[in-house]
């Protein structure tokens, strides 16, 4: 369904890949519709897409005609991985202990403040605190760089911490949630009464089940962190797949834009399918719910 619907739309945009400011002639263009297929029909041409995409093949670049789709995912992925990857790493750092803080102290000021904050990351978009976070720490203070990725010391803080945000803000409230309905349980209240401590009560019997909503989260978490970096990308001018992605869209990279939705359409079903095998292995509740409905 995803590669139906990107195929209708992209079709369905006026213009065409080979469409520039600086007219080419129509011998020329008509040999290039011709080397790519764009002259034969719509239904064949979604027919031979499907074909080679069924062998793993995304077909060639417009934009960059001596690269396959596949090269240029090969390199961007690693780099927009990592970048998704210090971004997660930040959410759950931040999320998870303001989400447990403000569960062991509800209602007071270590409560409402990382609440406030949480509210203000899932309200100011990426593309506000990206540069906003340039100006004051890259330009104002000089302390970390404005651009580039793996060169310049410091140069992963600020696109890390502008992906991560606003995932850190939404974590810091679902594990608040559920540390509070775990805090509230039978077994929880017959732990104080045996005399055990806070920090035993919480890490030994309360956090597993309290986190187990934030967990459930990480699946689409982590596929919108890939999906959603691209802003951020553009931003701090990081090689990534986001800058490819965003140029296919400018030139009308028919394959490469096709090639980009798909991929991560794929990777959110992987991490969504992660996150519910996980989830199933901190629930024994669950666990044993779906061995019975089985």
């Amino acid at each position: 369904m995803v590669t139906i619907v990107t195929f209708i739309l992209i079709h369905s945009a006026p213009g065409g890949p080979f469409d520039q400011e600086r007219k080419v002639s129509p011998d020329v263009l008509k040999h290039l519709n011709a080397r790519y297929h764009l002259d034969e029909p719509v239904w064949q041409q979604f027919g031979r897409y499907v074909g080679n995409l069924l062998q793993g093949d995304f077909g060639p670049s417009f934009k960059y005609p001596s690269h396959t789709v596949n090269d240029l995912i090969a390199a961007g992925f690693p780099v927009t991985f990592e970048l998704a990857f210090y971004a997660i790493l930040f959410a759950l750092l931040i999320g998870l202990s303001a989400g447990i803080i403000a569960s062991l102290k509800p209602n007071t000021y270590l409560d409402y403040i990382p609440m406030s904050s949480a509210m203000l990351g899932i309200c100011l978009p990426s593309f506000v605190l990206g540069p906003l976070l340039l100006l004051v720490f890259g330009i104002w203070l000089q302390w970390f760089p404005v651009a580039g990725w793996g060169k310049i010391p410091g140069d992963k803080i600020l696109p890390s911490i502008t992906l991560g945000a606003s995932y850190a803000a939404y974590i810091a409230r679902i594990t608040r949630g559920g540390m509070l309905d775990v805090l509230l349980q039978d077994y929880i209240r017959t732990a104080r009464a045996k005399g055990l401590s806070t920090a035993r009560i919480l890490f030994v019997h309360a956090l597993r089940g309290g986190i187990t909503p934030a967990v459930s989260f990480l699946g689409p978490a982590i596929a919108g962190l890939l999906a959603g970096s691209f802003i951020v990308e553009s931003v701090f001018q990081i090689p990534g797949i986001g800058r490819f992605y965003i140029q296919a869209a400018f030139n009308r990279d028919y394959t490469m834009i096709m090639g980009c939705t798909i991929f991560f359409a794929f990777l959110i079903v992987i991490f969504n399918l992660l996150a519910d095998v996980i989830l199933l292995l901190l629930n024994p509740k669950l666990r044993q719910e779906v061995i019975g409905g089985r």
